[in-house]
């Protein structure tokens, strides 16, 4: 095979995290590319939580639109998610648990393993996960050793006790699969050595180490909080400093008084966390303090959907904030631009001395893959910082901080700089900082502010296209949805249809000329966005890209954008091998398992899942939403 998908599912507090993460690494230095996802309810125990890995010889951008190897810990892993598995797909599961059997009608094979009598033959039962992932291993013939080193790095802490009762787990599990139901799933061997392994989250943390950045202050919220954890490990090595504050207020405030020091700064959070960061983010603004917030998205509004992805928060970075402030606001697509974007971001907070904004969410932030090696740090550009040797001051003239510029970014003092002395006040002010209320002078300072980005150009980086050079359709999408767009694409284009998919990532200053000739050479445009109202598509509307018709695909349940859901427009959709009557709308699609509508008899095709809208305005522009 060239790629397997393997699925644990259990309840919170069964270690399934630690499962598929263990899985996942040992793959990956296997040899194979990975791509992993984990779906949890937002409570510390119980309710149902999965973690399902995609395992390629080549890189993926998805966590995959099938289940070939099921661990199945709970009943729910079976009804949930028994609709992706494969034909001939494993299930192991323990038989004295009580769920064996899989819904009707799916060809599967059953691989009854006693994870709790072998893991207590180990010592202990709390290791049947382990167990699990030794009985995957031996249905896909590796070797048993395979997750001895991984093993050993997530539980060395505990001592080599635990270290080797778990690697004695994941071998009795290897050997049990091997006697009594042997290889089921073989991949072939590996083609190309992937690079590092990382989730989105852990790549915006390392792009800001490898941007100079030496503080953030946060407060924990999902999903942003492994940003914080991540540099709580890393930033001491490199004279970092991580504050975790009394709340998201405070975050950001201090965020903003160490830029403001001359520190590279950051603060990260979500949804709930960014709405009370809006007056600070004025401060930045008006005070043309540099600094960058991550905004991890999660589903709203209030507490929404605390533990499940959306693209919701567009308006409130665009626009947030009272008052009118320049700002950048920047959507990675993938984990290795997610670093890449993040360490840029820096440099622009600089240049610029305004707020950076980038736009991640969950599915992004959360999701665990192989990525090529990353580039090394390289040097950053502090923009104009002032230099007194340079610029010597004539005899009692003061500092203007706020110096009325052709660019409109005056050069930065920091503090302690000889003759650099200013006042820095939230209030208007004038060229040296204190307050004034002239309103010739305040027509000046803001038109001075707002022309800072007007030549703004994120260059070649600001959007991404492929496919056909004049499409008859285009695909439009931002943040994470690119691997499911990416996807769709290659279907429809096996299906002999001619496709472009256009990826918007410099999303304020919008790069409109850059945009203009990819809307306007398609005949069919497709907007793909995770979220109920089609923010992305209202914001090309305001610049005059888009034409009155455009079909749309918004999905806002909480679970990622799929592949599926793009090609349901079209009545194209995945072939389930074995089950040619159904179409699961949470699958992935892969090239080469298209079948088009009219090949198989449609009846118990399900349409769309609870929350997924597709609405095409070609045909009338009703929205259909209807259930499984």
């Amino acid at each position: 095979m060239e790629e397997i998908v393997f699925m644990v599912g259990g309840q919170s507090g069964e270690g399934i995290e630690s499962t598929g993460d263990i899985f996942a690494t040992a793959l990956h230095r296997y040899g194979y590319w990975v791509f992993g996802f984990r779906h949890f309810p937002s409570r510390i125990r119980g309710g149902h939580t999965n973690y399902r890995v995609r395992v390629a010889r080549h890189q993926v951008y998805t966590h995959g639109n099938r289940i070939d190897i099921m661990a199945a810990f709970d009943r729910e892993s079976l009804d949930e998610f028994g609709a992706l598995l494969s034909s001939g797909a494993a299930v192991i599961f323990d038989p004295s648990a009580g769920q064996s059997t899989p819904p009707a009608g799916i060809d599967v094979r059953l691989c009854p393993v006693p994870l709790g009598d072998l893991a207590n033959k180990a010592g202990g039962a709390i290791m049947k996960n382990v167990v699990s992932i030794g009985a995957a291993a031996g249905l896909m013939g590796l070797d048993p050793g395979v997750f001895d080193s991984v093993i050993r790095d997530t539980f060395a802490k505990k001592g080599e006790k635990v270290v080797a009762a778990n690697q004695k787990a994941a071998r009795e599990g290897f050997a049990y699969a091997q006697e009594h139901f042997g290889v089921t799933h073989r991949l072939s061997p590996p083609v190309s050595s992937p690079g590092m392994i990382l989730s989105g989250n852990e790549a915006v943390a390392l792009g800001a180490l490898a941007a100079g950045c030496r503080f953030l202050a946060a407060y924990p919220i999902t999903p942003a909080t492994s940003i914080m954890y991540w540099l709580v490990d890393h930033f001491p090595q490199f004279g970092g400093v991580v504050i975790q504050a009394e709340d998201e207020i405070a975050a950001i405030n201090m965020a903003i008084g160490a830029g403001f020091a001359g520190a590279r700064a950051m603060t990260s959070t979500s949804g709930p966390g960014f709405s009370l960061m809006m007056e600070a983010i004025g401060l930045a603004g008006m005070t043309e303090t540099p600094v960058v917030i991550i905004d991890v998205q999660r589903g709203g509004p209030s507490t929404g959907l605390p533990t499940k992805t959306e693209q919701s928060d567009l308006n409130e970075m665009l626009g947030g904030t009272h008052g009118e402030i320049p700002r950048i606001v920047l959507a990675p697509s993938t984990i290795e631009q997610a670093y890449l974007i993040t360490r840029r971001a820096f440099d622009l907070a600089e240049i610029y001395q305004c707020p950076v904004i980038i736009a991640s969410d969950l599915f992004l932030g959360l999701a665990r893959a192989s990525v090529p090696v990353l580039p090394a740090p390289a040097p950053g550009d502090r923009g104009k910082l002032w230099d007194p040797s340079s610029q010597p001051a004539a005899d009692g003239e003061r500092f203007r901080r706020y110096r009325v510029t052709e660019d409109g970014i005056s050069p930065r003092s920091l503090p302690g700089q000889r003759g650099g002395e200013f006042v820095a006040t939230g209030n208007e002010h004038s060229e040296f900082g204190p307050e004034i209320e002239a309103p010739g002078i305040r027509v000046t300072m803001m038109q001075k502010r707002l022309r800072k980005l007007a030549k703004f150009d994120l260059g070649d980086d600001a959007v991404w296209y492929g496919g056909d050079e004049h499409p008859d359709v285009l695909l439009v999408g931002w943040g994470a949805s690119w691997g499911a767009l990416a996807e769709a694409r290659s279907v429809l284009a096996a299906a002999g249809k001619k496709v472009g998919h256009l990826q918007v990532v410099a999303i304020m200053p919008l790069p409109v000329e850059r945009l203009r000739p990819f809307l306007a050479n398609a005949k069919d445009i497709v907007i793909c966005e995770s979220n109920a109202t089609g923010q992305m598509e209202a914001h090309l509307r305001r610049y005059g890209l888009l034409p009155a018709q455009v079909r749309r695909v918004n999905r806002y349940d909480g679970n990622p954008l799929t592949a599926a859901d793009v090609l349901a427009l079209w009545d194209l959709h995945p072939r389930a091998e074995g089950r040619p009557g159904e179409r699961d709308p949470a699958a992935m699609v892969l090239p080469g398992q298209l079948r088009l509508a009219g090949e198989t008899p449609a009846e118990g095709w399900p349409v769309l899942d609870p929350g997924l809208a597709v609405s095409g305005a070609k045909g009338g522009g009703e929205a259909r939403d209807q259930q499984r």
